[in-house]
């Protein structure tokens, strides 16, 4: 699937604009507290956090807050009009710590070894982002004692299973409904 073509096509973002409603809903903060679910993947100040799919910027505020000026927040999401809503979010709190691209997480772009978190939260089980393509990435981008860190809603769909399956990762905890996951080495 072409994600540089899905990133701007005019369906999509209008399709986005219709779910962004959702999930900036203050009934949706209320049922799922970002921060709360953000401490299940054992987010720390500090690091270097690369979070895929970041949509209207649900989680992103938050963990630019955690991570702390020294920290670093790669927001990633192929829609264009998501990007820009979360870069306007991110301007308007004075954050300097957030990177928000839009890019494809197939293929990111980052260098190896350079993330000590990935955070999948809402984006899998999804159709752009199979995940016999998508771990690897991940895989390639998490330093060696980095942390995948997988939210799943509403349904974990067997992504937990695939996850272990794939060879790529050994599972650490579960916690706040966040499965969190080491790299295995090559």
């Amino acid at each position: 699937m072409n994600t540089e073509k899905l990133g701007k096509s005019r369906i999509m973002n209008l399709l986005a604009k219709f779910g962004g409603a959702t999930m900036e809903s203050r009934m949706r903060h209320w049922l799922q507290n970002p921060t709360k679910i953000l401490m299940g993947s054992d987010i720390r100040a500090g690091q270097t956090v690369l979070e895929v799919g970041c949509g209207t910027g649900f989680f992103t505020l938050p963990a630019a807050r955690i991570l702390g000026e020294n920290g670093h927040l790669v927001a990633m999401d192929p829609l264009s009009d998501f990007i820009d809503r979360v870069k306007k979010k991110v301007r308007d709190a004075g954050l300097k710590n957030v990177e928000v691209i839009r890019q494809d997480a197939l293929n990111t772009g980052l260098e190896p070894a350079s993330v000590d978190l990935v955070l999948l939260f809402g984006v899998v089980p999804f159709p752009t982002l199979p995940l016999n393509q998508l771990l690897p990435e991940m895989h390639r981008v998490l330093k060696p004692n980095g942390t995948l860190a997988v939210w799943l809603f509403p349904t974990t769909a067997g992504v937990p299973t695939s996850i272990r399956r794939s060879g790529l990762f050994t599972e650490l905890a579960r916690k706040n409904g966040v499965f969190t996951y080491r790299p295995v080495a090559e």
